[in-house]
């Protein structure tokens, strides 16, 4: 109950209350100035987590980088349309950099899953480079998911781009972040789905005799 209640309170600080200040704010400020009133909740929230649980989470990072990026186009005379790009500005860089790195032998994704390995094992990080240079398999899988990761966050800040310069700015709030929810669950149950396909096919090969493929 707690974890639902937690989900219910971010959910209504970063859809809600962002456009209520909004709202709130145009009458008396303006339209740049109700933007950066409707981005005091996901900030204020994100300062709330930090101070109970020292972290910030993904999502109030995305957006705290955000308006520091838009912040800095506004000082360079960038319009109020760019303030509405404000985590999808750094979405789009991180999907950008996950899709450059598969030119690279290791792309993004594997440092993050051998981050993830480190953690939940001990000698978790050296398991996990010994399994990348012996299973072919893995190398693929993680290759695979840099890629739908790194198309999933440029092709979200493409959508919300296009919706931010051809949407009235109201109706771009309230749809907005049900739109990068819905991108971000999507490729997070999707990740969680294909890691289960692929501890479930090591299984299968360890049963069988055969090398796992992770």
């Amino acid at each position: 109950m707690r974890i639902r209640a937690g989900l219910v309170v971010e959910l209504g600080v970063n859809l809600l209350l962002p456009w209520l200040a909004y709202r709130m704010a145009l009458p008396h400020f303006g339209t740049i100035g109700a933007l950066y009133a409707s981005a005091v909740p996901p900030v204020a929230w994100g300062l709330i987590e930090f101070a109970r649980f020292r972290r910030v989470d993904a999502l109030s990072a995305l957006v705290l980088l955000g308006i520091a990026l838009s912040l800095m186009v506004m000082a360079l005379g960038g319009s109020a349309r760019l303030l509405l790009l404000r985590e999808s500005l750094v979405s789009g860089a991180i999907g950008v950099v996950f899709l450059l790195s598969l030119a690279f032998r290791k792309p993004m994704v594997f440092y993050l899953a051998r981050a993830t390995v480190a953690r939940e094992r001990e000698y978790g990080q050296e398991h996990f480079e010994a399994l990348w240079r012996e299973r072919p398999s893995l190398r693929t899988s993680i290759r695979l998911m840099t890629l739908i990761w790194g198309a999933g966050l440029s092709g979200e800040t493409m959508l919300r781009s296009w919706l931010a310069w051809h949407w009235p700015i109201e109706r771009y709030l309230v749809v907005s972040p049900v739109i990068g929810y819905g991108i971000y669950g999507g490729l997070t149950l999707w990740s969680i789905w294909y890691r289960t396909r692929m501890k479930q096919r090591g299984e299968a090969a360890a049963g069988d005799g055969t090398p796992s493929p992770s």
